[in-house]
């Protein structure tokens, strides 16, 4: 894995940056970074593997073990990187009628991010 740089904060994390899985491998880059700035929570990050097998996946917030201003580190391996689901209009959810924030709603929020619909 190349210097990553100095730790750094999900605000000021730039779209483009690389995403490494736990065990080194380069999985994509972050494409956008998906959290509520005002509140101060981060929901996770929209990852383009485009250079990959996918696309845009999603990695929750659980899911990023370390930022940094030249590289995120993911707390998964790459297979684990590879299964991350993808950003969805409509995600399945155990209660859809539940407004409360969860991977659900994290992916709502995501597919509004990439589509322009936030």
């Amino acid at each position: 894995m190349p210097d990553l740089g100095d730790p750094t904060s999900y605000l000021e994390l730039p779209a483009g940056v690389p995403v490494f899985s736990a065990d080194g491998a380069e999985v994509g880059t972050v494409a956008h970074v998906l959290a509520d700035a005002e509140s101060d929570i981060f929901d996770g990050l929209v990852i383009d593997t485009s250079r990959g097998p996918g696309g845009h996946r999603f990695a929750d917030a659980q899911l990023i073990d370390r930022l940094h201003v030249r590289g995120v580190v993911l707390t998964v391996d790459a297979a684990g990187a590879a299964a991350l689901p993808e950003p969805s209009e409509n995600p399945a959810v155990v209660d859809p009628g539940n407004d409360e924030p969860g991977a659900g709603g994290k992916l709502r929020r995501a597919w509004d991010r990439i589509s322009g619909n936030y």
